[in-house]
């Protein structure tokens, strides 16, 4: 009885003490942050699931053969794998010819977005002029207003370009992408106007100060020493712009843009010319061979992106995207 005693006391003794408490608080402190991370990685597991199950799905069966095709018992991975899916939108897309006219005009609108939406960005940002911020008001409507209530009046406006009676038809050209960016009203131009305005309101004004004092004039101000310093914000609409521009369907269906200039209009009739050309009317068959369109068509962009991906991540933090 003597030595129970002196155990329950050594215990409440201890019970008391701050080493216990401590101990106490570590305890809670790790099931809690294990918790927290557990809960953390189901959601991350789930919300990858959710995306790439789709994408993982599309690329494995555009490896199916026709025997995988027919096999109940083939989901994911193809017993019999083959190319041939692949050989067949090569030829029937016209791949790379195709492609690269879709890169020269999506680098192209991209560069002329780039100029325009910088520089307006940069107006806002350090000079003062009347309606200032109701111009900038509408900048921000142009994000948020939805593109559709608009696609008549562009319609009508690029089917009778022009004054009066001197009009002419520019649609079925990229003309009107064209147009419309130069003017800043392309594909996202509000998005990248407030992301440089943003950041250059972000950017010293000493630095202009002294450009001033060294006798540069405004254009080489902003040409030689502000856009430079930009790179960050550069990046990350160069990525943007690239990626919706290609994937652009909007402008591509109204101004229906020649599929020999946008290779992803030509993905929209690979199943009909296929289905024609090689005699196929299974539509399981046809879904391979659309699906491996599909790859072929993200694989550019997909390429793009990693090789850009450090600088973007790095231009999306400083260019005031977040926080």
């Amino acid at each position: 009885m003597e030595k129970t005693k002196k155990k329950l006391d050594a215990w409440q003794e201890f019970r008391t003490s701050p080493k216990y408490y401590a101990k106490r608080i570590r305890m809670r402190n790790n099931l809690k942050n294990f918790l927290l991370g557990l809960f953390r990685f189901i959601i991350i597991v789930g919300i990858s699931y959710v995306i790439l199950a789709p994408v993982i799905g599309i690329i494995t069966q555009s490896f199916f053969s026709r025997q995988d095709s027919i096999n109940p018992m083939v989901f994911t991975i193809p017993i019999n794998p083959t190319l041939e899916r692949y050989e067949m939108s090569l030829k029937y897309m016209d791949y790379l010819p195709i492609l690269g006219r879709t890169l020269l005009y999506v680098g192209g609108v991209t560069v002329l977005q780039l100029l325009i939406c910088s520089m307006v960005g940069y107006g806002f940002a350090r000079y003062n002029f009347p309606f200032k911020k109701l111009l900038f008001g509408f900048v921000v409507v142009m994000i948020v207003v939805p593109l559709n209530t608009i696609q008549f009046p562009l319609y009508v406006t690029f089917r009778y370009f022009g004054i009066g009676s001197h009009t002419v038809n520019l649609l079925k050209t990229p003309w009107p992408t064209i147009i419309l960016t130069a003017f800043g009203c392309g594909l996202r131009s509000g998005l990248y106007i407030y992301i440089f305005n943003q950041f250059f309101r972000g950017l010293p004004k000493e630095i202009e100060e002294a450009a001033l004092v060294d006798g540069a004039s405004p254009w080489y101000t902003y040409f030689g020493i502000m856009l430079p310093n930009a790179s960050p914000a550069i990046i990350t609409v160069a990525v943007f712009s690239i990626v919706w521009q290609y994937n652009d369907s909007f402008f591509a269906n109204t101004f229906n843009i020649s599929d020999s200039i946008l290779i992803t209009r030509k993905l929209d009739t690979l199943i009909n010319v296929i289905a024609n050309g090689e005699k196929i009317y299974t539509i399981r068959e046809q879904q391979l061979y659309f699906n491996a369109g599909v790859v072929l068509v993200l694989l550019p962009v997909v390429i793009i992106y990693l090789l850009l991906q450090r600088r973007f991540i790095e231009g999306v933090e400083r260019s005031g995207i977040v926080g």
